[in-house]
């Protein structure tokens, strides 16, 4: 039964509940990260397998944003956002229910398929509401996000019974609130036709945002693949400097992902460029501290180079958020950022199952950790030779 316009969530509420619901999407996505250790334990496979399986995640969301990143700009952001947070809520029950790697795998697919319905469609409804705080919302959310997610998921395997298990019980009932909340969530845009037709996929930039996304593409690859390796292996790597705990190990992207997110907020009525400028030295600067933490097997200094990777992909992924999306028009928000996000998870998922080949087959965890800190450093120093030329373009135009 409709629900009356009187009891609809107010503005402010609804850009909460939209908040809310990317850092649970994200937060579910960092959960299986703490425990990729046990299920290697229990299930024997390799760090292969680990990349395999953190990739096809990401895969799965790729294929979903090109489908459907931008069906909710036809078809509304309620039902597109309804039925990905009930696709969310399948994948948590499949991880409850996984026994071995197969599983494991239709889990993350699952999940990935409706994080990639969702992105677009959260993000351009918080645009909707408030362009500025909108944008603010979608800068600071996967920081939070996959940083809650990853530690909160390390405290209940250390501390709580059926560790496997309950972190995915957790999520399903936030899921669950939150999929009422969207029920009581009005609508933000008109509804038009070419349902169908927008799923076909393609990518496609509107003339005003094409030159500023090849600008702020190598930046967000490059945060993305940062995210992506620490996600993966860092605590992996992080065990072979220090024999640590599970929560240790949650605790790396937890510091990864809040210092992004507080990166945004000191960040957020500086302009663009100079958002865009930090984000990209912090991360030079920070993999090169990670880069001599690994060779000199230095903890303290890799948490530090974490810090300020963490600083650079809060920077770098704001900024690139604040060059592009002022430019954008209704209609084409959840396109645009679909978009983005397809260019962000290439940089999460494929440098990442190449850096666990590279482990078994080539120099090992420190060696590989070196090379894609090297690789992580040239792409930041592209970013900032775009930044530049585009800067003395648009001073002489």
């Amino acid at each position: 039964m409709p629900v009356a316009e009187s009891k609809r969530l107010s503005p402010n509420v609804s850009l909460f509940l939209l908040a809310s619901i990317l850092v649970s999407f994200l937060a579910a996505s960092a959960a299986p990260t703490p425990l990729y250790g046990l299920y290697q334990e229990r299930w024997h496979f390799s760090p292969i397998t680990t990349t395999v399986v953190f990739a096809i995640y990401a895969l799965a969301v790729l294929a979903s944003l090109l489908t459907f990143g931008k069906l909710s700009d036809h078809v509304g952001r309620r039902p597109v956002l309804l039925v990905a947070v009930a696709v969310q809520m399948i994948a948590m029950v499949v991880f409850v229910l996984a026994n071995g790697v197969p599983t494991l795998l239709a889990a993350r697919v699952v999940q990935g398929l409706a994080a990639g319905a969702a992105a677009g469609t959260i993000g351009a409804g918080m645009l909707d509401i408030n362009r500025t705080r909108g944008t603010l919302a979608n800068s600071i959310a996967p920081g939070i996000g996959t940083g809650s997610g990853a530690l909160l998921s390390a405290l209940f395997v250390q501390f709580l019974p059926a560790p496997t298990r309950l972190v995915y019980v957790v999520l399903f009932v936030i899921l669950l609130i939150q999929g009422v909340g969207v029920v009581l969530m009005p609508e933000t845009v008109t509804r038009m036709g070419g349902a169908v037709r927008s799923m076909r996929p393609e990518i496609k930039l509107p003339r005003a945002v094409r030159g500023p996304v090849l600008v702020v593409l190598p930046v967000v690859f490059a945060v993305w693949a940062l995210a992506g390796f620490f996600g993966a292996l860092g605590p992996a790597l992080l065990h072979a400097l220090m024999d640590t705990s599970i929560v240790v190990g949650g605790l790396l992207l937890f510091v990864f992902g809040i210092v992004g997110s507080i990166t945004v907020l000191l960040l957020r009525n500086a302009t663009a460029r100079t958002v865009m400028l930090t984000g990209i030295t912090a991360l030079i600067l920070g993999m090169i501290i990670t880069l001599v933490s690994v060779m000199t097997d230095s903890v303290a200094g890799f948490f530090v180079g974490l810090a300020f990777g963490g600083v650079g992909f809060g920077g770098g992924f704001q900024g690139s958020l604040k060059t592009v999306l002022p430019l954008v028009e209704a209609h084409e928000r959840a396109s645009v950022l679909s978009l983005l996000y397809v260019f962000s998870y290439v940089g999460f998922g494929l440098p990442t199952v190449i850096a666990g080949f590279l482990v078994v087959y080539g120099g090992g965890l420190p060696r590989t950790a070196d090379e894609y800190s090297v690789v992580v450093i040239l792409l930041a120093l592209v970013a900032l030779l775009g930044l530049r030329r585009a800067s003395r373009t648009s001073a002489t135009a």
